[in-house]
């Protein structure tokens, strides 16, 4: 039997099971024979079980439940169980966008890249008009290119993996496993197509407040940071300079999210030191991009820092 061409690796904990079936509804619209995909349901110990709701598409999908372990072992479940030529991982309330999606599927059928990125959107609006980058190496990507943090973001060939899998028990696993992807890609295409609709909910794990769980957040995103530092530092002069401008970037995110969510000089004072002594701060002279430039300088003095304690809280609130 030939292997489907995408494996969707859906994750789902403690949903409105309706937000699920919508997720599965915008897969099966979706320019594909069934043949073509496999849908697989990693359910993660929710309280109630779905699958009686999921009755009506016993032949379109595989559900799979398992004790709660987070989502990074709930996908690295359902990449034990994929069989297609390539993976997608979405977030069971989210949804695959129509037509932007299947661009992106023709560009798998025609350039056979080993990656294809695309754009998110909040709103499920349907375009039709995209464009596409030639192929280039995940290597030369990240050193021209921002990131998307989110492992949704990429359509991938299941071969590029290798041993890779997520990290369990941290937040911020997908900032760890993208970057680390992206460096074991020869051939990537990206695309401004909007193709995953991404819905941010007020009790989602991102948007969580309690004072513990911002900490651990905090502590988890400086571990992945230290991690990329020590990967590239063993990497070839390309990989390196690719993984240096991410770990930049989620420094300086750190950084923001420190001030964001703690409001304290002390404690932004202390991070930096751990961050000076790692080798980490000052944030590397690079023009990145507009906001990295600005946070540089301003980061760079005790004044800079002041201001920034004022502006971001504001920023945040304006949103």
């Amino acid at each position: 039997m030939e292997k489907p061409l995408i494996s969707f690796i859906l994750t789902y904990y403690n949903l409105p099971v309706g937000m699920l079936i919508e997720c599965i509804e915008s897969i099966l619209a979706l320019s594909l024979q069934a043949d073509e995909r496999e849908i697989i349901v990693v359910d993660d110990g929710s309280k109630i079980r779905c699958v009686n709701e999921l009755t009506k598409y016993d032949d379109e999908i595989t559900y799979i439940r398992q004790r709660n372990m987070g989502l990074s072992e709930a996908r690295n479940t359902g990449i034990q169980m994929a069989t297609g030529e390539y993976l997608q991982f979405v977030d069971a309330d989210d949804q695959l966008i129509k037509t932007g999606y299947d661009a992106c599927i023709g560009i798998a059928r025609e350039l056979h890249p080993e990656m294809v990125l695309f754009d998110f959107t909040k709103t499920k609006t349907q375009t039709s008009t995209f464009q596409h980058s030639p192929l280039q190496s995940g290597s030369h990507y990240m050193r021209h290119h921002n990131l998307h943090g989110t492992a949704c973001g990429y359509l991938f060939q299941r071969a590029i993996l290798g041993e890779l899998r997520f990290t369990a028990g941290i937040f911020h696993e997908d900032e760890e496993f993208t970057p680390l992807l992206l460096l074991r890609a020869e051939t990537v295409c990206a695309t401004n197509a909007q193709a995953y609709y991404y819905r941010q909910r007020d009790n989602s794990i991102i948007t969580k407040n309690d004072i513990r769980h911002r900490i651990k957040k905090l502590n988890d995103l400086k571990g992945v940071i230290n991690k990329l530092r020590d990967v590239a530092d063993h990497r070839p002069v390309d990989d390196r300079t690719a993984l240096q401008r991410r770990v930049a970037q989620l420094t300086m995110d750190y950084l923001y999210q420190v001030i964001l969510q703690t409001n304290s000089r002390h404690y932004l004072n202390r991070k930096i030191a751990e961050l000076r002594q790692g080798g980490l701060f000052p944030l590397p002279d690079q023009n990145y991009t507009t906001k990295y430039t600005w946070f540089r300088r301003l980061s760079n003095s005790s004044t800079g820092l002041s201001v920034l304690m004022r502006i971001i809280p504001l920023m945040n609130k304006e949103r």
